[in-house]
């Protein structure tokens, strides 16, 4: 299996969206320094002729998309600008826009057909073919273009569509409403369904004087991708499974033992995070963190507008000893991501905002550390729109997360649909780990016991 770059193109907006160089400030939200991140991930495409949608059903992928990429760019152009640190705070970012800048889109082929990789899906992750898949930029290649785009097209016809952007930028909400954009203006509707909205401090900036009067705890014990020893350890991936039956079962054993009805996040991150932690042996007397995102767009008073793209969640960390997590029972950890969720307020939004300007953009130091370098990062990618973005091809069959650095967490896991292609449909959902090499073994065996509905708590 090989991958062969075949050329890049800098795809610019198809009218120049204005006339002379200027900056866009970000929010605070975006200038986040556990957001100097980037996040990629695929999409896999089938070649469907029946299920084409497309008005120029003669186009190939790269051209369709690379004609959707230049008619969204007259509304999404920040996409083609480029990072640079504020000159009144250099610990702060702002967008440089010029009316020549576009964004680069790598045209490649694949030397064998989606299909004999399984679609993307599962065990296809054990290659490290999928990487091959999007751009992978330098930090500093991701400040100059913030959003690169990569179309792969397989011998079966079927393509995929590889992302890597500045998540500075925007979040997983906001680069699907980008795409969605794309994909409209792919298929030659001619308009976009919602226009987006910058004006990003405007909604989520500081206020006046900035004031902390939620509980900051929560805040001062942040945690921050630990860049001590990484690039010691091999942080690979993990497939697990998850069938709706079991899953109902384990739920349903829960409020047996405790009387409460958990959501399915709560319930399977409490026993992945602590089947992760057994796994890793990491010692009773340490200090481990559940960490996740809320989105804020309802929450904020007043909501922020359709079509505002920016950043809009806010982090929440769980911290409990080694020895609460693994000897108590498990429906105490559920409960503490449950009890978490009190965090999604207004106040508790504006404190966090007010704390990044107070404390989180200082010359020296930045946020502290946190109270563990033992983050495991949790995101739920199942309801995020994805199946929506046809480019003319239909949906995704499959959605696969690249990204190792998120939430403060170089070991995330993702629950992710499964695949609508391969040999048999199959129920239930699928969950992406990322840990140690090391402790694989020891985290099937915790999992299995999920399966064997052998739960020792």
């Amino acid at each position: 299996m090989k991958v062969e770059i075949e050329g890049t193109s800098l795809v610019l907006p198809t009218t120049p969206p204005f006339p002379h160089p200027h900056t866009l400030p970000l929010s605070h939200l975006d200038s986040d320094p556990n957001l100097r991140v980037t996040f990629r991930y695929v999409r896999a495409y089938l070649n469907c002729p029946e299920s084409r949608l497309s008005t120029r059903c003669n186009d190939d992928p790269f051209t369709a998309i690379s004609s959707g990429l230049s008619s969204a760019l007259i509304h999404y152009y920040p996409f083609a600008a480029t990072l640079r640190p504020c000159p009144d705070n250099p610990r702060r970012l702002e967008l440089f826009c010029a009316p020549s800048q576009g964004v680069p889109l790598i045209h490649a082929k694949a030397d064998c057909t989606l299909e004999s990789v399984e679609y993307l899906d599962g065990a296809a992750m054990e290659s490290v073919f999928i990487e091959q898949l999007a751009p992978d930029p330098s930090a500093d290649e991701m400040m100059i273009n913030p959003c690169m785009l990569q179309v792969t097209v397989f011998k079966c016809g079927g393509f995929a569509l590889g992302a890597a952007i500045n998540h500075a930028m925007c979040d997983g909400v906001g680069a699907t409403q980008f795409f969605g954009a794309v994909a409209e203006l792919a298929r030659g509707t001619g308009q976009i369904s919602i226009e987006p909205i910058w004006d990003r401090p405007a909604h989520l900036g500081p206020r006046d004087p900035p004031r902390i009067t939620a509980p900051i705890e929560e805040f001062r014990g942040r945690a921050m991708v630990n860049q001590e020893g990484v690039g010691t350890k091999v942080v690979v991936r993990e497939w697990v499974h998850v069938r709706d039956e079991l899953l109902e079962r384990f739920k349903s054993w829960l409020v047996e033992k405790c009387g409460v009805s958990f959501t399915t996040f709560e319930a399977l991150g409490a026993f992945i995070w602590r089947a992760k932690v057994k796994a890793c042996g990491i010692p009773l007397q340490d200090n481990v963190a559940f960490s996740y995102s809320i989105n804020i767009s309802k929450i904020a008073k007043p909501p922020l507008p359709v079509g505002y793209w920016g950043n809009c969640c806010i982090p929440i960390y769980i911290y409990l000893a080694v020895s609460d997590l693994v000897n108590k029972p498990i429906w105490e950890t559920a409960g503490q991501i449950r009890n978490s969720k009190i965090h999604a307020t207004d106040e508790h939004l504006r404190s966090f905002i007010d704390f990044l300007e107070l404390h989180g953009f200082r010359d020296r130091g930045g946020l502290p550390l946190g109270k563990s370098s033992h983050v495991s990062g949790f995101t739920d990618w199942r309801h995020l729109g994805h199946s929506k973005l046809d480019f003319g091809w239909g949906g995704p069959v499959t959605v696969v997360p690249l990204s190792q650095n998120i939430l403060g967490s170089d070991e995330p896991c993702f629950f992710l649909p499964y695949s609508s292609a391969g040999k048999e449909k199959r129920n239930g959902f699928m969950v992406l780990v990322n840990l140690p090499e090391s402790s694989v073994a020891g985290f099937r065996e915790e999992m299995d016991k999920f399966i064997k509905q052998d739960y020792d708590f």
